[in-house]
């Protein structure tokens, strides 16, 4: 394709205008590149210079007080903590276990009261029917009828004992939940 020479005359302008455009293009560029290392460099001055020793001062007076007050105050508060609050709250637990054992001692003796007391009243009542059965049928030996008496005592205070013991005995698994009413299965 062939052009006529005023379109080359212009295409030649055009292509010299844009080359020295690039040229001043690459020429700002430089100049800006320039102009940000030197901000870069005097930034660093100032920062090495201005920033950093108020930086360093408002952290000694500052920070670092307020650092060693709060480790002073925590090392209070962890004296308090292991000379007063853990030996009062060990007193405490301690005496609630003393009461519980007391009480429970106390639970104790009167259950062993109470055995012995239904005790001598089966052994009483042993002696009774013995010396009837010996009356009524004065033998040398104990008789069927005192055998079965004495076996009859003995099985009444054991049956005796086993309730007590089941009246005083602390089981809190004795207790059964109520079942909890099934919904109807929705339609």
């Amino acid at each position: 394709m062939s052009l006529t020479r005023k379109r080359k005359k212009e295409l030649k302008r055009l292509r010299s205008s844009a080359e020295e455009l690039w040229g001043a293009q690459q020429e700002v560029l430089a100049n800006a590149n320039a102009l940000a290392s030197e901000a870069r460099r005097q930034a660093n001055y100032y920062t090495r210079e201005e920033l950093a020793p108020r930086v360093r001062d408002g952290y000694d007076q500052y920070v670092r007080p307020a650092t060693q007050t709060a480790s002073r105050v925590a090392g209070v508060a962890r004296d308090r903590l292991v000379t007063d609050v853990i030996p009062a709250v060990g007193a405490t637990i301690g005496t609630a276990m003393s009461v519980v054992d007391h009480a429970r001692d106390a639970r104790a003796r009167a259950f062993i009261g109470d055995v012995k007391k239904a005790g001598s009243e089966v052994s009483k009542r042993a002696q009774d029917v013995s010396k009837r059965a010996q009356a009524v049928t004065e033998k040398s030996g104990p008789g069927a009828g005192t055998v079965i008496a004495v076996g009859l005592g003995i099985i009444a205070a054991v049956g005796l004992l086993y309730a007590v013991w089941q009246t005083f005995r602390a089981d809190d698994e004795l207790w059964v939940a109520d079942e909890e009413p099934t919904a109807p299965a929705a339609e």
